[in-house]
């Protein structure tokens, strides 16, 4: 059976283009106009991915992946029609998993979607031990990340960059590293997502105690804390 993709958009051009390429490339594609639709849609049948526009009339997409986001940790890639940092920034920080710049190459957005769907495929099928560090454990199999045994939730792209920075807790990470180790080498993904990326890890795992965590070795990358919990 094909993987179903949701896309939410209140632009019929768009689900339609975005709905051509994806059946092309052997997906299953359902639409949804706005946002009530959109939640509606997820409880139907859950979808692997969802397409989402931050743009939607009355609900927009930032408000829909939030509510998602109470229940579900399906990945979620942002549309937006404006290239501010901000709509990229605070997609990333309630959930998002990737986002795509209007106008976008339908080609380039599939690409995308196969890159984050074979991470998730390969989390859930991977049979690996655990990981650990200090009071943070990582378990692959469950693609769950426990802090002195309190699970903290992550969305599929912020697991996969923590699981790479805690496999190799001493060593220092370069963007590329980290962009390649989650996104893989074929598709194009700026620093400035990563920075996001590690910025609403810091965050969560703050939240959870652990202050010291991801530390930033200026000009180089990053590397794992203590995680230790206070």
């Amino acid at each position: 059976m094909s993987d179903h993709i949701l896309i939410v958009d209140d632009d019929s051009n768009i689900r339609e283009v975005i709905g051509f390429a994806l059946e092309k490339s052997g997906f299953s594609v359902s639409v949804a106009e706005d946002g009530v639709r959109a939640l509606s849609a997820v409880q139907s049948r859950t979808p692997k991915l969802i397409v989402l526009d931050i743009g939607l009339p009355e609900m927009d997409g930032l408000e829909v992946c939030r509510e998602i986001r109470k229940t579900s940790d399906v990945p979620i890639v942002f549309l937006t029609a404006r290239d501010e940092e901000i709509d990229r920034i605070i997609g990333l920080e309630i959930g998002g998993d990737d986002y795509v710049t209007k106008p976008f190459s339908p080609r380039e957005l599939v690409a995308r979607i196969k890159a984050i769907l074979k991470r998730t495929r390969f989390v859930a099928n991977h049979q690996t031990s655990k990981l650990s560090h200090g009071d943070l454990v990582i378990d692959t199999d469950r693609h769950q990340c426990l802090l002195a045994g309190q699970e903290v939730p992550f969305t599929a792209s912020e697991f996969d960059l923590l699981k790479t920075l805690v496999a190799k807790p001493e060593n220092i990470m370069a963007r590329n590293t980290l962009i390649n180790a989650v996104y893989g080498t074929n598709v194009h993904v700026s620093d400035r997502t990563i920075d996001s990326h590690i910025r609403n890890i810091r965050a969560k795992l703050s939240q959870a105690g652990c202050g010291e965590n991801i530390v930033t070795v200026h000009g180089v990358g990053f590397r794992m804390g203590s995680c230790r919990t206070t």
